[in-house]
């Protein structure tokens, strides 16, 4: 049964995107099976991993009405070996109509992804930069969330208001749901900021806090531009050498994980 990580963080631009995109190539190209599932409107994961839709495709907001069935709107990749639930426009839509469902409406990507989750490993949600019901949505599926943070001031305040949410969804919908860990990106060892915002993050997260930091890089930025992922644009960059560790993190804590729950 799949491990369901949220990638999320309600300011935009701290790589939440790139950190989808490149934690599930990662873990694709270390043998595991994995879902990315594109929860953003704006459909940047879906583009920048190159999963072309056409407007007669379905996508995830047709599998959150049930317009169609989950298993029709997956795409799979070869390269990287993975599968996409993709998003386009038409989730924009989707936060007004939510609103008006009556019963379980925090439920409905969990009823989806329960379809298919024991065809994979990992699944990998790219959440919305906001704080909404598509993002509430993603946390009740969810079995922990990976918040990326950008290394600059103010980093700690963007994450007060996520915290209040990932606590609210705690206890009312997702008792289970865990924070799998904060990542540092953007990082740039040439400046005193990011030593600073690295320390106070490590100072209030401790061991949550990932050991590997997503340095600031031209190549992730390039990547997603070409439909690739940073191991297929160039295997041989720092950004690529980052994700390659984030990768084995994750893979190493729900392996620490399942050893206690089966212990």
């Amino acid at each position: 049964m799949a491990k369901i990580i949220a990638i999320a963080n309600q300011k935009g631009g701290v790589g939440k995107t790139t950190t989808s995109i490149n934690l599930a190539a990662g873990l694709a190209y270390s043998k595991n099976r994995v879902l990315l599932v594109d929860f953003d409107p704006q459909g940047n994961s879906t583009s920048g991993i190159g999963c072309e839709i056409t407007q007669n495709d379905s996508t995830v907001y047709e599998a959150l009405f049930s317009i169609s069935n989950v298993k029709e709107c997956i795409k799979q990749l070869k390269r990287p070996p993975l599968d996409v639930l993709p998003a386009n426009i038409n989730l924009s839509a989707a936060e007004l109509e939510i609103a008006q469902v009556e019963q379980n409406r925090e439920c409905l990507l969990k009823n989806v992804l329960n379809e298919v989750r024991d065809d994979y490993d990992y699944i990998i949600i790219d959440c919305p930069p906001s704080l909404g019901l598509l993002n509430t949505n993603a946390l009740t599926a969810a079995d922990s969330v990976l918040i990326p943070v950008q290394c600059e001031f103010y980093a700690l305040e963007g994450i007060t208001q996520l915290l209040q949410t990932i606590r609210l969804v705690q206890k009312i919908f997702n008792p289970n749901l865990k924070i799998e860990g904060v990542l540092l990106t953007m990082y740039d060892a040439r400046t005193k900021l990011s030593a600073e915002v690295s320390q106070e993050i490590r100072k209030h997260f401790k061991e949550r806090t990932y050991r590997t930091y997503i340095p600031r890089n031209i190549k992730l930025s390039e990547a997603p531009g070409m439909g690739l992922s940073i191991f297929d644009y160039d295997v041989t960059s720092e950004g690529a050498k980052a994700y390659v560790n984030l990768s084995r993190e994750v893979i190493e804590n729900n392996t620490k994980e399942e050893t206690v729950t089966n212990g």
